[in-house]
């Protein structure tokens, strides 16, 4: 048996995956909550993870008990996927010493600008990192409490991502993986190292070989549970715990998207686009993110902050439901009437508008209708993922198949949209939790269970019956669509 953990924005899903039936055999989830503000600011309390992992772990294992001959004791190894970019800092007892500023986190814009030009501009920074910094990774965060609370940023004895967070609380060993590092801003994607320099101008009061975690390669074991955890979930004290990763890198392994020509499309509460190379790229336009992956690749990803959370916002808006938005958005035609959506309410990291709000264009007395605002909205944020898969294209990223995992991919009629949208067949997996799937698999991987390869193939199902294939009169109309998307969003960069 082993365990797969995702820690995300909304929420932490565990899984229990039975490695001999080769399927997950539990499930459970608990949700957190978001401290907002208009300013960009998105915060959550660091314990709250640890509540939650607790809470959707037992639900886990009592839903795995119903299988046969399931044993808490029969757990060989736990994987943790966490949302990426979130700042932990902890003082000499391992308290947190303020709330973790999260990947949507935009209040930080100003350092992030700052941070580039103090690093001679985008061209010097790609040269020093292999990626450009964007408002969201945790650099700028670090300058950020640097500036706002210099008395606490002197207590930092220990600087963490939030998978490494709970990877610490389970194992108590200070480590961090290259993929989840890379996200940070001031990690050396190439050389897969911290970069000194950089981490200096953020901190130079603080050690960063005392700050910052021991480095591991993706197949490495990190230890095995702390003796108080295996007796909080019944388990033996052999449970080894691997890297894990950020929820992107674990979920590529979720998805089998550990070879060339396979993207992966995320339909969160952000949405991301990435694909698995052996080499870095390094001709990339600076809004494609070059991190490395959980499994020694690199792993380039476009990131966009409003997916799910722009549906919810006119959901909210209108007092409907999700199956109500895919009823209305139905009803209105392709291009939804001239009504063109901007469904940047969070900023934006692709393309980089992390401080611009959220606009709605074309509207005249004739299209104000529910139907039309709310196919505008799901088109927007197709779009906004379409442009993201166009910097692929110039970047001559070749896939042949776009696998789609969360939520806004259980809906047949979004992922027509984006076979349409893109151009590109669609498919979903079996198995929903493909960030925690691939930190159960990458455990496995870790205890010599087999190569990733073969462990992909045999734990990761593709779901035939979801598959989408463009229709080319459709594909025709949605580009006109997307055109006039890209002239309004021309004026505002």
């Amino acid at each position: 048996m082993y365990i797969g953990i995702d820690c995300g924005t909304q929420g932490t899903k565990a899984i229990v995956l039975d490695s001999v039936q080769k399927k997950v055999i539990g499930a459970g989830y608990a949700k957190h909550e978001l401290i907002t503000q208009s300013n960009g600011r998105r915060e959550q309390q660091p314990n709250w993870w640890i509540e939650a992992l607790q809470q959707a772990l037992q639900i886990a294992l009592k839903q795995a008990k119903n299988s046969p001959h399931f044993s808490p004791k029969l757990v060989k190894g736990i994987g943790i996927s966490g949302q990426q970019h979130g700042l932990v800092m902890l003082d000499k007892n391992d308290r947190p010493l303020y709330k973790a500023k999260l990947w949507c986190d935009t209040e930080t814009a100003t350092e992030n600008d700052i941070l580039i030009e103090k690093l001679g501009g985008q061209t010097a920074v790609f040269e020093k990192l292999g990626i450009i910094c964007q408002t969201g990774y945790t650099a700028s965060k670090l300058s950020w409490f640097r500036q706002n609370y210099p008395d606490k940023f002197a207590n930092i004895r220990k600087i963490m991502l939030p998978h490494d967070y709970l990877n610490y609380w389970l194992t108590g060993k200070f480590c961090s993986e290259f993929g989840d590092a890379s996200g940070s801003g001031y990690f050396d994607v190439v050389k897969r190292e911290w970069k000194r320099e950089v981490f200096k101008y953020l901190a130079p009061e603080l050690n960063m070989d005392e700050v910052l975690p021991k480095l591991l390669s993706a197949e490495q074991k990190i230890g095995v549970i702390k003796p108080e955890i295996a007796t909080l979930f019944g388990f033996n004290e052999n449970v080894i715990v691997s890297t894990g990763g950020g929820d992107n890198m674990m979920g590529a392994i979720g998805t089998g998207n550990i070879r060339e020509g396979i993207a992966t499309m995320s339909l969160g509460t952000s949405g991301t686009l990435y694909a698995y190379t052996q080499k870095p790229l390094l001709n990339l336009p600076p809004m494609i993110a070059n991190f490395c992956s959980s499994n020694n690749g690199w792993l380039p990803l476009v990131c966009v902050m409003n997916i799910t959370s722009s549906n919810k916002q006119l959901m909210n808006l209108l007092n409907i439901d999700i199956e109500e938005l895919n009823q209305l958005a139905q009803q209105a035609p392709i291009g939804a009437n001239g009504i063109t959506i901007l469904p940047f309410f969070n900023g934006e990291r692709v393309p980089p508008l992390p401080n611009t709000k959220a606009s709605i264009l074309g509207l005249d007395s004739s299209n104000f209708t529910r139907e039309n605002l709310c196919r505008a909205m799901m088109e927007s944020a197709t779009f906004t993922l379409r442009y993201g898969l166009d910097l692929f294209r110039q970047a001559g990223l070749k896939t042949s198949q776009i696998r789609l995992i969360g939520g806004g991919a259980k809906s047949s009629f979004w992922r027509q949209m984006i076979a349409d949208v893109m151009n590109s067949e669609v498919i979903c997996l079996q198995e929903e939790e493909a960030a925690a799937l691939g930190g159960a698999i990458q455990a496995m991987w870790a205890n010599g269970e087999g190569e990733l390869e073969f462990l992909c193939e045999t734990f990761i199902h593709l779901d035939e019956n979801s598959k989408a294939y463009p229709n080319l009169s459709q594909v025709k109309n949605y580009q006109s669509a997307y055109e006039r998307y890209l002239t309004h969003l021309s004026q505002l960069y």
